[in-house]
């Protein structure tokens, strides 16, 4: 891998991470189509792959501290019992909406992944990706309840659910934030509500997977230019989610009737497009 290769890789995760659009099916897709010889699954990879990982958390808790600092400093009692209770109600959530990643993914990620992992497979799964944000935003126009509910108001089977439909990126192609954004707006949630939930949820995601990837360079160190490239390229990928981060949230409050609607024409398009032109 050239270091163009490793930026530009870097650019896609950063974006394609916070937009519903599958970080994990464009890591798939373009190098295919770009003809670049690279195994994403190969020792060669893997320590981008970490720090990439790495660069978008650190761009995620860099964006949010002020959420956590304020569900910490309120799970604490500093600013009174109910907001005391709301944060604590909170990062209960958050925990009980992270736990069936940590299941299906510890039991099924590698399973899924090697059945699934081809371009083509990303394509068509990109494709059933924008299917899924335009037909619930659609769904949004009267058979969904209102969306000015707060995160406090979710109930623990409500969180649960916004946990399992995360789980289906594990599926190239499928988008994780895409996916809790759906979860949450099928619970009555705003797309910024849910967006805020989806990206603070996937904050101790991202770090465990980092982790467990991390430990497998135990059994194949990097070599020092690996790491020199990696660094970079963590970097790019950080600047560049931090960046869409905010861009997303603006757009999102500022556009709560169609948010999804872009996203949703752009995976159907592109997946349509990279399947047929990997196909023929």
């Amino acid at each position: 891998m050239t270091l163009i290769q490793a930026i530009i890789i870097a650019i896609i995760q950063g974006s394609t991470e916070q937009f519903p659009i599958s970080s994990l099916g464009h890591a798939a897709i373009v190098p295919a189509i770009l003809h670049w010889p690279l195994d994403l699954h190969g020792e060669m990879f893997l320590p981008l792959l970490v720090m990439l990982h790495l660069g978008t958390c650190i761009a995620l808790l860099v964006f949010f501290w002020r959420d956590w600092v304020a569900l910490f400093t309120g799970a604490a009692g500093r600013h009174g019992v109910t907001i005391q209770m709301d944060s604590i109600r909170i990062l209960a959530l958050l925990i009980v909406a992270t736990i069936p990643a940590v299941l299906i993914g510890g039991l099924f990620e590698h399973a899924i992944r090697s059945l699934f992992g081809t371009a083509r497979y990303a394509a068509v799964f990109l494709t059933l990706n924008g299917v899924m944000l335009l037909l619930v935003d659609r769904m949004r126009a009267g058979l969904l309840p209102a969306s000015n509910r707060s995160l406090a108001s979710l109930g623990f089977g409500e969180a649960l659910v916004i946990g399992l439909f995360q789980c289906l990126a594990f599926f190239p192609g499928l988008s994780r934030s895409g996916a809790c954004i759906v979860g949450g707006l099928l619970r009555g949630l705003s797309h910024e509500n849910s967006a805020r939930f989806a990206f603070l949820m996937a904050q101790p995601v991202i770090l465990a997977a980092t982790v467990l990837e991390a430990l497998k360079l135990r059994h194949a160190p990097p070599q020092p230019e690996q790491m020199h490239m990696a660094i970079i390229a963590s970097i790019v990928a950080a600047v560049v989610a931090l960046v869409c981060t905010g861009i997303l949230m603006r757009y999102f409050r500022d556009h709560e009737d169609w948010a999804l609607r872009p996203f949703g024409w752009y995976c159907i398009v592109a997946g349509v497009a990279a399947f047929a032109y990997l196909s023929f």
